[in-house]
C-alpha cells in the first residue's frame, strides 16, 4: 500500500497535545502577559530545531490559564514538526478554546535561520489599540 505524501503546511495542526487547564478568574479588567523565552519545535521540512520566544497576552473573562499546564503544553512542541505560522495560530486557538478570553493574542519571535528572522502574531477578539507588546 502506497503511503500518502505528507503536506508540511498542515503538519502539527491535528496532533493531540496536553490539555490547557484553567481556574476561576477572581477579577475584572486586567491583562495577563506570559513570556516563554525557550520555545522549541521542529521544522516539518528539514527536521531541524526551531527556537523562539512566544508571548501570550489576554484579558481573562471567567477562566485563567494555569501555568504548569501551559508549560507542559508548550514543551510538547519540542518534538512536533510545525511551521512558525501554524504554531502561533494553534497556540492562540488552544488558549481561546481553554479560557474564552475577552481578547487574546500570541506573538512568536523566532531566531534567525539563513539570515531571516520571523515574527508572527495572531489575534482573537478586539485587542485594544492602547495595548502595546
Amino acid at each position: 500500500m502506497k503511503q500518502r505524501p505528507t503536506d508540511p503546511a498542515r503538519e502539527g495542526l491535528q496532533e493531540k497535545l496536553p490539555p490547557l487547564e484553567t481556574f476561576a478568574n477572581q477579577f475584572t479588567n486586567y491583562v495577563i502577559t506570559i513570556v516563554i523565552p525557550e520555545y522549541t519545535s521542529l521544522c516539518p521540512k528539514t527536521g531541524q530545531p526551531d527556537f523562539g520566544t512566544i508571548t501570550i497576552q489576554y484579558q481573562p473573562r471567567h477562566l485563567v490559564i494555569e501555568l504548569k499546564s501551559l508549560k507542559v503544553y508548550i514543551q510538547s512542541y519540542r518534538q512536533l514538526g510545525i511551521f512558525y505560522e501554524n504554531a502561533v495560530n494553534r497556540i492562540l486557538k488552544d488558549v481561546v478554546k481553554a479560557c474564552h478570553p475577552v481578547w487574546a493574542r500570541v506573538k512568536g519571535e523566532f531566531t534567525p535561520r539563513g539570515g531571516i528572522r520571523s515574527v508572527i502574531e495572531a489575534r482573537s477578539g478586539r485587542v485594544p489599540t492602547s495595548r502595546k507588546w
